[in-house]
């Protein structure tokens, strides 16, 4: 008895369920289910590992290629990938750290020869920024892919125009592999004021773009950016099934001081500690994620001690001191995401508390220093925080060129 119950049960659970899709569906609407989180979501996929896409346009063609560590499809390096699956690739250029990331940030990087495929390469940190035209006189096609972390300071996409600008004089296709940009999600910041244009601020736009470089060099040919405002024949493979909000752990550090995933997320805010007479975390393993100073002792409990590390920092600030100051390392940068600002308040707070104001901003301490009106791109910033003007009031005079920027972007957009 009990069993038939069971069985009474079970099929008039069934009718109702049939019951309820039939009356859903419509012969010319698909069935719509009222949750899909049973179902699998579809997984991201880098431009480079859509390799369907684009290896069968490589085919035939003597290609160059500007990649560094990041450049990978999976966990195999591009150039020794591509070369596996026939592709003729004539030369690779060399950007900032070089094409194995093995040189420290600001150092030149001389031409060389891969030791692991023996493929020539040719640096573009070093004796010139950009390639010549005998330098494309035996490539057909051009690949761009590194991984960019969305700030305007970070020197990928300045490198992206040169390179623009180098096809477009030798009349080649720039082939883009587009990668996420972990902090996508972020649009903040002073649009850079142009007297203020240096290495790390070439474009007018925010601190934080927002954008993929599949985006940028969208927005650099129909900004005019490139030089006599020529455009360059674009061939951008997007990344698939990702938005700017699309959280993204990067599969390698994209270079040797951006080592961990806290430190890519903190660079939009803690890059800014670079303009500051205040070590930043170079010179230790923990980079963009700690912030301090030996005058700081007294007021900050927590401590660390930079020392010179090849390869990352061979001479930072307060090398062998001990500084104290802010340990962000376990900071929850879902906070960030969830402001969608830069953090400014940790600049304010440690001028605030430093004992000798006058040596905050002056980048003539030391050379470790950069000039805090490049990095955050206009000359008030430096005497807003020193007449302790609001963070309310150091954002509102960003307007309205940030509001200009958001509407500019979307024009350039790839992705939601």
């Amino acid at each position: 008895m009990h069993h038939k119950l069971t069985l009474l049960a079970a099929s008039v659970c069934w009718l109702i369920i049939t019951a309820l899709m039939l009356t859903a569906y419509s012969p010319d609407r698909p069935i719509r289910y009222s949750t899909t989180s049973y179902l699998p979501k579809k997984a991201l996929r880098t431009g480079a590992d859509q390799t369907e896409q684009y290896v069968p346009y490589l085919k035939g063609k003597r290609v160059a290629i500007m990649a560094n560590p990041t450049s990978i499809i999976g966990k195999k390096h591009l150039v020794d990938s591509l070369l596996s699956r026939g592709i003729t690739i004539v030369k690779v250029f060399g950007p900032e750290h070089g094409f194995r990331g093995k040189a420290s940030a600001g150092v030149a990087v001389n031409d060389e020869r891969d030791s692991t495929t023996g493929i020539p390469i040719v640096s573009l940190y070093g004796k010139k920024n950009k390639p010549t035209r005998q330098d494309l006189a035996d490539v057909d096609v051009l690949i761009y892919d590194l991984q960019d972390v969305g700030c305007r300071f970070y020197t990928n996409i300045n490198a992206l125009v040169r390179l623009m600008d180098a096809c477009q004089e030798s009349n080649l296709e720039l082939l883009i592999l587009d990668r996420p940009n972990p902090n996508g999600y972020l649009i903040d910041g002073p649009i850079l004021d142009m007297r203020f244009k240096s290495g790390i601020g070439q474009f007018p736009i925010p601190v934080a773009h927002g954008l993929t470089v599949g985006e940028f060099a969208q927005m650099a040919n129909g900004e005019g950016w490139l030089a006599n405002q020529a455009k360059c024949r674009l061939k951008i493979i997007s990344v698939a099934n990702y938005t700017h909000d699309t959280p993204y752990t990067l599969p390698v550090a994209p270079s040797p001081n951006l080592n961990t995933q806290q430190s890519i997320l903190l660079y939009p805010s803690t890059c800014l500690f670079e303009g500051t007479y205040l070590n930043h975390g170079r010179g230790t393993y923990f980079p963009f994620t700690v912030v301090g100073s030996p005058e700081l002792k007294g007021i900050y409990s927590f401590s660390y001690t930079p020392t010179g590390i090849k390869g990352m920092a061979e001479t930072p600030l307060f090398a062998d001191q001990v500084c104290y100051g802010l340990d962000l390392r376990t900071y929850d940068v879902n906070r960030l995401r969830k402001s969608r600002q830069l953090n400014i308040s940790w600049l304010i707070e440690l001028y605030n508390a430093h004992p000798h104001k006058e040596k905050f901003f002056d980048n003539k301490l030391s050379k470790e220093m950069g000039t805090i009106e490049r990095l955050i791109g206009t000359d008030t910033f430096r005497k807003q925080v020193m007449d302790g003007v609001s963070e309310k009031a150091i954002r509102a005079s960003w307007e309205p060129g940030l509001t200009a920027y958001r509407t500019m972007r979307k024009k350039y957009l790839l992705y939601r």
